[in-house]
């Protein structure tokens, strides 16, 4: 099953992409919740964090590096900023192709709302 990431990679979609390599690309959000919304996401299919296996470890340490990378290139890596990957429903996932979140630019405010 293709995904709307999967589309967006091989450039069947639009979509603002910022870096692209041989493991993974990374474009901006569509609806964003900060002044610096990205997602960074495996050129290879993987449904979740829950599907890596031993031979993603590369393509899992690259999706950080280049979040990293992307930081310091919005300007935002000095203030802080939040990496974020949802699994699964309760997770809060969306799109079934594992993506991580780079988001900064303002204050955040805490992780999660306290019940």
């Amino acid at each position: 099953m293709t995904t709307i990431f999967s589309k967006i990679i091989a450039g069947e979609l639009p979509a603002d992409i910022v870096y692209q390599d041989d493991l993974v690309t990374a474009f901006r959000d569509i609806n964003p919740q900060a002044p610096t919304h990205i997602l960074i996401v495996p050129n290879k299919e993987i449904a979740t964090v829950n599907d890596l296996a031993e031979d993603d470890e590369q393509v899992a340490g690259r999706m950080l590096l280049v979040a990293k990378k992307l930081a310091a290139q919005e300007g935002i890596a000095e203030d802080g900023y939040r990496l974020l990957i949802n699994c699964n429903n309760h997770g809060g996932q969306e799109v079934y192709h594992l993506h991580l979140h780079l988001v900064g630019g303002r204050s955040l405010g805490p992780m999660l709302m306290r019940r």
